[in-house]
């Protein structure tokens, strides 16, 4: 149902990709890995590319890792089109809570309908692919799945499942119960309280490992920062290096109310700190937002818009604090730039829980409000001690080792795993 309520809006786009069995394209002899995603956000495939090449380091040689969108190659009509109306419902959060809560507490009738739909697809899938291992980085990617290599296991002669199946769970205080499934080998996820919903779902704790979020591998080195931010780097992103900065980002589709935060910080900044500070806005696919933002004229704070950009560790590097949507990657990379972090908004349900992750750690805050928000990041960059003690925390909580970590452990399960 969740699918099929997102998928309306793009209806009418383009059919899905077509796939190309891995018979053709894996060397012989080599170990195959299926990553499976759905392009809903960036998160899923980032993380999933973030491990293929942690993994790939570990295990440079006899291995072949494939990342699918398994529900827009492969799923049916509207089910293809999950991804495509992803960000049309993101700006709807009604929407999202509606189908939510609503696949939440009718777990059961929502999944038989996507076997019903899907499972045929889904099966082609793993036939093609014929893997070694399956990696789901969604929860959309476990039941359906697992099904199938059940079903092909008993026309196999074998009633148990002949290949390992993990999961890494890529939400961060808070997750959808379809995340998790009793008979996966190994659920990783990102902190206690997702921890703690996998033990309520029946996975044992000798299947869990917790180590955090896979990150990009920019990331996988912790932050040197141990005071301002460097001014160097700033100079060579085109920012005013003697300057305090705000990073204001909305994620990858700049959604969320990008253009009232950057014009209510960019006041008060020039009200507090005037000729002091700037404001990076980073609009990502968000090219109205950009428009309106270069068009304006600013008084007594300067202030920088980007549109979507791929060096996102060394803009954190550079700033002094973030305002941002309550993404877990964007999250989990701040903490591990040291980075204090306003919360700006939050997708119902998942999302939920990385403000009081956030909060609770001690490295940032949470408002919707425009001018609370601009208030508060106001506070931090006049108070050089309270940004310092928000900054150690955020290092405190940033894990930059959990990418190789997980890595190692799905290429020891790869390895080492006896039907």
């Amino acid at each position: 149902m969740l699918c099929l309520l997102a998928s309306a809006s793009a209806a009418r786009l383009s059919p899905p990709t077509a796939s190309i069995p891995s018979k053709q394209r894996s060397r012989k002899g080599d170990k195959k890995v299926l990553m499976l995603i759905s392009d809903t956000g960036g998160g899923h495939r980032a993380s999933a590319l973030a491990l293929e090449a942690a993994m790939l380091q570990q295990r440079p040689k006899g291995m072949e890792v494939k990342v699918v969108d398994i529900w827009t190659e492969y799923a049916t009509w509207p089910s293809n089109k999950m991804a495509a109306g992803y960000p049309f419902v993101c700006k709807y959060p009604w929407i999202w809570r509606s189908m939510y809560y609503t696949t939440k507490h009718l777990e059961r009738p929502w999944m038989q309908l996507l076997r019903a739909s899907s499972g045929g697809g889904f099966k082609r899938c793993i036939e093609e692919y014929d893997p070694d291992m399956v990696v789901s980085l969604h929860p959309l990617c476990q039941n359906l799945p697992l099904h199938n290599l059940r079903t092909l296991a008993k026309k196999r002669g074998d009633a148990s499942r002949q290949i390992p199946f993990a999961v890494v769970c890529t939400d961060l205080g808070s997750a959808h119960p379809s995340w998790f499934h009793k008979d996966v080998d190994l659920c990783f996820v990102a902190s206690e309280a997702v921890q703690k919903l996998a033990r309520k779902r029946g996975i044992v704790a000798s299947k869990l490992r917790n180590y955090g979020l896979p990150v990009r591998k920019a990331f996988w080195k912790a932050s040197e920062r141990s005071g301002p931010a460097s001014q160097e780097l700033r100079a060579e992103l085109g920012l005013q290096p003697d300057l305090k900065t705000v990073l204001v980002m909305g994620g990858g589709d700049g959604v969320g109310s990008l253009g009232s935060i950057v014009e209510a910080t960019a006041a008060q900044l020039a009200k507090d700190c005037p000729g002091t500070a700037q404001v990076v806005a980073i609009c990502g696919k968000n090219k109205q937002v950009k428009a309106k933002l270069e068009a304006m004229e600013w008084d007594g704070v300067r202030v920088e818009v980007r549109g979507f950009c791929s060096a996102m560790s060394d803009y954190m590097e550079a700033a002094d604090c973030l305002v941002t949507k309550a993404g877990p990657g964007t999250i989990a990379e701040a903490a591990i730039r040291g980075l204090p972090t306003m919360l700006s908004t939050h997708l119902p349900g998942q999302e939920a829980g990385n403000v009081p992750f956030v909060v609770n750690k001690g490295f940032g805050e949470f408002s919707r409000k425009p001018d609370v928000i601009a208030q508060t990041v106001s506070g931090w960059l006049k108070d050089e001690n309270e940004l310092a003690r928000k900054s150690a925390a955020a290092l405190a909580a940033g894990q930059p080792d959990a990418t190789s970590l997980i890595a190692k452990d799905l290429v020891v399960l790869l390895d080492e795993w006896k039907p």
